[in-house]
């Protein structure tokens, strides 16, 4: 196989052998990334494309095997910047500068035969990125955190937070490719808590895509902070570390600037005091998944809208939505991309809702900003009441 994007997409698709191939940082901005996978039907290989759009949609294209290649070789070429492939066999990635020089960091190994990827139908066994059956790392973490038994057999009452970890790493997964392709990525866990996301944020970049990182996880609660610690000593995750402290107080050290901020159910206003240090610290992406949103319900008092507060359960959810979309708006007017989807199936946790928000390279312009600021303003005046970080923002 030669070293050429052609080359490589036309032996990924003649031999099947990738599992993902995630399309990145698109020429088209109004496009955020696609995805895609192999599968079968009726008994023929065939290749699903699934694309994200700014305005929260899904676009899903499937093509045969034989199809695929010219559209790979285009989509790699001309559409995105970068381009990451996972094989059982090698990685691949794919990158443009600002000048548009490529370069291909080509790891798939086809000295010896390639190994195809196992085709099934759509409704096949879902495949976990942690997967403790055949991962002695993540079996390891999970056993310490309570997850599996020794043999790796995930217990049955944790069967519902292995999938919300194996959700929210799909999630990180997803946004892998806008974050730097070298050198030590920088990870912050905010309200951490017993941090079940943070060792599995940690395995996955060090373990699953081999990156140096550099992680630390901040919460308020003494005896947890202390667990943590015990726990990354005991498992050898050297550049993992945890204090205890406030938020608002913690100073990163001098220049440092996270890749990447998480926050799982922060609870409350801590999602806001979350969100508004991330700004702080200039994150590059941010994924935050709020809980209970108490402020906005106890604090809301518009005439317009009394003939949903005065059902308790209606004004709960009114108060939900609400908070989370002047989140969204703030986030915006500090020159982030933001999206909300859904983390995990609602019958497990009706807190399933994610914010996702990567930094723009190219800030929006004063009169962007102010129209936004409008939009922000508007929304409060109608709900009646300002939330934290509307009020953080005077």
């Amino acid at each position: 196989m030669e070293n050429s994007i052609r080359s490589i997409m036309e032996y990924l698709c003649e031999t099947l052998a990738f599992e993902k191939i995630t399309f990145s940082k698109c020429r088209d901005n109004h496009i955020l990334r696609a995805s895609v996978t192999p599968f079968a039907r009726r008994g023929e290989a065939y290749i699903q494309i699934e694309t994200f759009t700014d305005d929260g949609k899904a676009l899903h294209r499937n093509l045969t095997a034989k199809e695929a290649a010219e559209v790979l070789c285009e989509m790699a070429e001309r559409q995105y910047k970068q381009t990451n492939v996972r094989t059982q066999n090698g990685d691949c990635e794919i990158r443009f500068s600002k000048k548009e020089q490529c370069s291909i960091l080509n790891r798939i190994k086809t000295t010896a035969a390639p190994t195809p990827q196992t085709l099934t139908a759509h409704n096949k066994k879902k495949q976990y990125l942690l997967d403790p059956a055949t991962d002695d790392g993540a079996r390891a973490f999970l056993f310490h955190l309570g997850i599996t038994d020794e043999g790796g057999r995930i217990l049955d009452k944790k069967r519902p937070k292995y999938r919300q970890i194996n959700r929210f790493l799909e999630l990180v997964d997803d946004i892998y490719g806008t974050l730097p392709g070298d050198g030590t990525i920088v990870i912050y866990d905010l309200c951490c808590g017993k941090s079940y996301l943070t060792f599995a944020v940690y395995h996955y970049f060090t373990a699953i895509k081999g990156r140096t990182v550099k992680m630390h996880g901040v919460d308020l609660k003494p005896d947890v902070i202390a667990y943590c610690n015990e726990t990354a000593s005991a498992l050898g995750m050297m550049s993992l570390s945890f204090s205890c402290g406030d938020i608002n107080a913690y100073e990163p050290p001098a220049g440092e600037i996270p890749d990447l901020v998480l926050s799982l159910h922060a609870c409350d206003i801590a999602t806001d005091i979350v969100l508004k240090n991330a700004v702080r610290f200039g994150a590059k992406a941010v994924l935050s998944t709020p809980c209970c949103h108490h402020e906005v319900f106890h604090a809301m008092n518009s005439e317009p809208l009394a003939f949903i507060n005065r059902h308790s359960m209606l004004s709960q959810k009114l108060a939900d939505a609400a908070t989370d979309a002047l989140r969204c708006l703030w986030l915006e007017m500090h020159d982030y991309d933001v999206q909300t989807m859904e983390l995990i199936d609602p019958e497990e946790t009706p807190k399933n809702m994610m914010i996702r928000a990567l930094k723009r390279k190219k800030a929006r312009s004063s009169a962007e900003k102010e129209a936004l600021q409008v939009q922000y303003d508007a929304a409060c005046t109608l709900i009646g009441c300002v939330p934290y970080l509307g009020r953080e923002n005077k």
